[in-house]
């Protein structure tokens, strides 16, 4: 099957920040993807792909500070920031494509939407799809990603195989890649010749990090999925670091009317971890969504 059409493009977020995305397909009702902390749009990139040629418009996202979208002046980066850029981002979209965007959010982006659809007061989304991320999180789980990511954020790496070493250290379980190409969209050189996070270090060590902020207390984050009454799907990586198991059954509850997809042999990264489960559980939904099913 030939690849869809691809297009970078861009948006304007609530800072007047420039949001830079990539298209996937055209024509089709749009499937907004927003990444994880440290991560960028490429992180979605066969998952988006595949949503395009099932009749989609995948549209990919970097986040503020990640990747080619813009680093803030003032370093605001707490979630209600990136809340008010996903609120903005969905509300431009429904109009250019005239119908409501599905959202599918991992981890900072999956909390992002959920905030946004929130912030709305009314159904800002078409669905909702949450990726490994639940109102309630293992604290010790979410400190040891922020210490990962912030360890090397001002020194960097001499190299990329440094870089994939660093990682395959972190993550022992996951298969160190063949091919460094889709890492090196992670990371930018510097003047200095190393490599360094393509994220802003402010992130997580500026006057206004990823920290509880005023729509961040999981009180609010369960508020918000208590809130819920579009169609929403939990993808869980069952070996997960964050969501454990009375935390899916808490947002079950809160958001009954919720689909659960527990994909084995995952943890937080799920996508990265088992791409062929997660893509399968994302058509899965959206073909629902079709259909008119997904609440049933």
């Amino acid at each position: 099957m030939p690849r869809p059409v691809e297009r970078v493009r861009k948006f304007t977020g609530s800072h007047q920040n420039c949001l830079v995305a990539t298209t996937f397909g055209a024509g089709g009702p749009p499937v907004v993807f927003l990444h994880g902390g440290g991560q960028t749009r490429h992180a979605w990139q066969a998952t988006a792909r595949t949503v395009a040629r099932a009749g989609w418009t995948a549209i990919s996202v970097d986040l503020r500070g990640h990747g080619d979208s813009d680093w803030i002046d003032g370093a605001h980066y707490n979630f209600d920031d990136f809340a008010k850029d996903a609120l903005r981002l969905f509300q431009t979209i429904g109009k250019e494509y005239g119908e409501k965007p599905v959202a599918v959010g991992a981890s900072l982006g999956g909390i992002s939407s959920l905030i946004a659809q929130d912030l709305s007061g009314q159904d800002l989304l078409a669905g909702l799809v949450l990726v490994d991320v639940t109102p309630r999180m293992r604290r010790d789980g979410v400190e040891k990603i922020l210490g990962f990511m912030g360890a090397r954020a001002h020194e960097g790496f001499t190299s990329l195989e440094e870089a994939a070493d660093t990682i395959s250290a972190y993550l022992p379980n996951r298969n160190r890649p063949k091919s460094l190409s889709g890492l090196s969209k992670n990371l930018r050189r510097g003047e200095d010749g190393r490599y360094r996070w393509h994220w802003d270090p402010a992130f997580i060590s500026g006057p206004h990090p990823i920290e509880p902020g005023q729509f961040t207390t999981e009180e609010k984050r369960v508020e918000a999925a208590r809130a819920l009454t579009i169609p929403t799907l939990l993808v869980r990586g069952r070996q997960s670091e964050l969501v454990q198991d009375e935390h899916t059954e808490e947002f079950l509850e809160i958001a009954p009317h919720a689909r659960l997809a527990d994909v084995s042999g995952a943890g937080h990264m799920v996508a990265g971890d088992r791409n062929d489960l997660f893509q399968a559980a994302i058509l899965d939904f959206l073909g629902d969504l079709r259909q008119g099913e997904a609440t049933s």
